[in-house]
């Protein structure tokens, strides 16, 4: 695979990111139950962090860098205490703030892809659905990470809780 046709992959998945969110009525993007306790919102949030912490990782890499620490604290190793911990720190936040946000890292991950060089190293693994691996020196990270969560981990229990809202 090309870069460009990654790039094109990525901005096909934000606009239809984009639309997904844009249908969501917004007086249930706060409510809770979608997974759990989470809401909507919640679980956005929770994409942006693992996904900032994505694009440290790669400009890390890019500038041959050790990579970072993750934004979690230090003695957190499982993944629910970490998904616990990133729920904690931005449950209150402002939905227009974690919208924003999301824009934002996925935004900085186009500009990230665009910044490598047009004969950037991508793996294509193909299971269920693609997964894109960029290679970064002799790292490799999985570049649709946002898209490949949401589709894998929370689009059919938030698209079932959104059903079951309306009706």
């Amino acid at each position: 695979m090309r870069k460009f046709e990654l790039l094109n992959w990525l901005h096909e998945e934000k606009r239809e990111w984009e639309a997904f969110l844009n249908q969501i009525d917004p007086e249930h993007i706060e409510l809770p139950g979608v997974a759990g306790h989470w809401s909507i919102k919640d679980i956005i949030a929770h994409l942006n962090i693992w996904n900032l912490w994505l694009l440290a990782r790669i400009k890390a890499a890019q500038r041959s860098m050790p990579q970072p620490s993750p934004p979690w604290p230090a003695h957190l190793q499982k993944e629910d205490e970490i998904n616990a911990w990133i729920y904690e720190r931005n449950h209150l936040r402002p939905v227009e703030e974690v919208l924003d946000e999301s824009k934002q890292v996925l935004q900085q991950l186009l500009m990230v892809i665009d910044s490598l060089t047009d004969n950037v190293r991508i793996e294509v693994i193909k299971e269920h659905h693609d997964f894109y691996l960029v290679w970064v020196g002799n790292e490799r990270f999985l570049a649709g990470e946002y898209f490949d969560h949401f589709h894998d981990d929370h689009e059919r229990e938030i698209r079932a809780w959104l059903a079951r809202i309306k009706n």
